[in-house]
């Protein structure tokens, strides 16, 4: 075993640490009696800067290094949704007109290089040219809180926090997706790129080792403000099969595992230390049609492949009927803003019909997937052809390795998963296919005028019907251009050793922290 030092040096595309006395390191490891915990996942990031990596997998590692400001409270509801809101970095927060915000912080944090977290670390967190801005480092995060205007200290441990116009959801933007606190005085010496190799938090667990697509492993923070966390150590292995995890599994090798199909379920409770627990995710599976490909350039095309789709034959086929189909990119979580009474078509009819008018003639359409990435990915892809074909399209599956070769030129078809990272759809519809999205910015879909407008205008808007009305004038808008088409909110299953007390989320999150991770003795 090796002792592994703070201090990294960059070789490649990893971090990697200094390693010192091994036999004092064994010595150290041998007196901490907390168990390590060993997580086997289909894929892993290829850095960690939180903000950088807001993929399934990268969310997964990251958000037991980091903290945001603000924390949404999954532990809280029967169903995780985390909705509600509470106190983390910050201790409070004031709003003191529709356009400020001031926040007041937890003294005494430190960061895993030893520094405090003070208000220089929070606005450097979101400063101009890192998450807003006319070209941020991070250009995703233009989503998240381009609608700030200044961020500011005001002391040590106070800062305010200033939109552009009245912004309803900036208290759950500083709780959510892209807004984890960095280290100022780390980033700024090692820059972005070094960050995101070696990166500073402020969460329960700091990085040790990273290997590209093999492992991650992490080293628990001992002062963590939370308290000790309760593993003294957190793999996160790549194992892209899932047979592979699976047996890890139940051979001990693993204590958790991610990405299980529900058909497994049976044989993991059939076990007797293992057994699975899941959780319908706040997301969507989906697929993405490209304006750019000869065919699915006509708008009368895309919609025919999202009427084709059988949604309630692949939920029950390949969920077990577990899975949900959502009423559209509307979700029950919006609360007020919530649009009653809209579905998800299925009219094999007008698709042919549709097919006709637009003169189709059998060309092929090539749906492009990775196997293993999103659950059940290829399986759905394959039933899809297969009803594609009934209504007359000449549909075939190409397996890819990863997003590029996926977006590759000549795409037509392939597949994606959308969050509601807000409980409102500036969180979800907007952050996904908004302006700043990468399928408008790489015109996969630029017929986007009237959904541009009204989410420009919800997101200034502060009156509750009028916010409700721009909401259903986006979606009219997406649903009539069909750049996608949502399959499912597929049900997240993991396998667990019953020894480990731990409870998932309605993310990909994976959240570590003390009071959501314990371990006991099995009898």
């Amino acid at each position: 075993m090796t002792l592994l030092n703070r201090r990294h040096f960059m070789q490649g595309a990893v971090a990697v640490p200094l390693v010192l006395n091994t036999d004092f390191a064994f010595a150290q490891a041998s007196a901490d009696k907390r168990p390590p915990l060993v997580v086997a996942v289909a894929g892993l990031p290829a850095t960690l800067e939180p903000a950088r990596e807001l993929s399934n997998v990268g969310t997964r590692v990251t958000y037991s290094m980091f903290d945001t400001l603000i924390r949404r409270d999954f532990l809280g509801t029967p169903d995780g949704g985390g909705s509600e809101l509470k106190p983390h970095l910050a201790t409070s927060w004031e709003r003191k007109s529709p356009k400020e915000l001031i926040v007041t912080l937890r003294p005494g944090v430190k960061f895993h290089n030893g520094d405090e977290m003070t208000a220089d670390d929070v606005v450097y967190t979101f400063r101009d040219g890192r998450l807003r801005g006319a070209k941020p480092e991070i250009p995703e995060g233009r989503a998240y809180f381009g609608t700030l205007d200044t961020v500011e200290a005001i002391d040590k441990y106070t800062v305010r926090f200033t939109t552009k116009a009245p912004d309803v959801l900036l208290e759950q933007r500083l709780a959510s997706w892209a807004s984890w606190i960095v280290n100022k005085r780390h980033y700024e010496s090692v820059g972005i790129d070094g960050f995101s190799r070696a990166p500073v938090g402020t969460g329960p667990y700091k990085l040790a080792r990273m290997v590209a697509n093999d492992f991650i492993a992490l080293d628990a923070f001992d002062d963590y403000w939370m308290g000790k966390p309760s593993a003294r150590s957190v793999t996160f292995r790549a194992i892209p099969e899932l047979a592979a995890r699976v047996a890890g599994l139940i051979s001990g090798e693993y204590d958790l595992i991610t990405n299980i199909p529900p058909d497994q379920i049976s044989l993991l409770e059939g076990q007797k230390d293992v057994e699975a627990r899941s959780v319908v995710l706040a997301n969507v599976h989906l697929l993405t049609f490209d304006e750019l490909g000869p065919l699915t350039k006509d708008k009368r095309i895309r919609q025919a492949l999202s009427l084709s789709i059988d949604r309630r034959k692949l939920v029950d086929t390949l969920w077990l009927g577990k899975a949900v189909i959502p009423d559209s990119h509307n979700y029950p979580e919006y609360g007020q803003m919530f649009l009653e009474g809209r579905k998800i078509a299925f009219d094999p009819a007008k698709a042919r019909a549709l097919l006709k008018e637009a003169g189709y003639a059998g060309e092929p359409v090539v749906y492009r997937t990775m196997p293993n990435y999103y659950t059940n990915a290829l399986d759905a892809a394959q039933i899809i052809v297969e009803m594609w074909k009934e209504v007359g399209i000449n549909a075939s599956v190409q397996v890819v390795e990863n997003f590029n070769q996926m977006r590759a030129a000549g795409q037509q078809v392939g597949n994606n998963s959308n969050s509601t990272r807000l409980p409102d759809p500036l969180g979800a519809l907007w952050v996904s296919w908004g302006p700043d999205s990468e399928f408008q910015k790489k015109k996969n879909w630029t017929t986007t005028t009237a959904f541009n407008e009204a989410g420009r205008a919800l997101e200034a808007e502060t009156d509750p019907a009028k916010r409700k009305e721009l909401f259903k004038t986006m979606l009219d808008a997406w649903d009539d251009e069909a750049p996608g088409a949502i399959l499912y909110r597929p049900l997240e299953i993991y396998g667990v050793k019953k020894s480990v007390k731990w409870r998932p989320t309605t993310f990909y999150f994976m959240d570590l922290r003390p009071d959501n991770l314990r371990f006991d003795q099995l009898p």
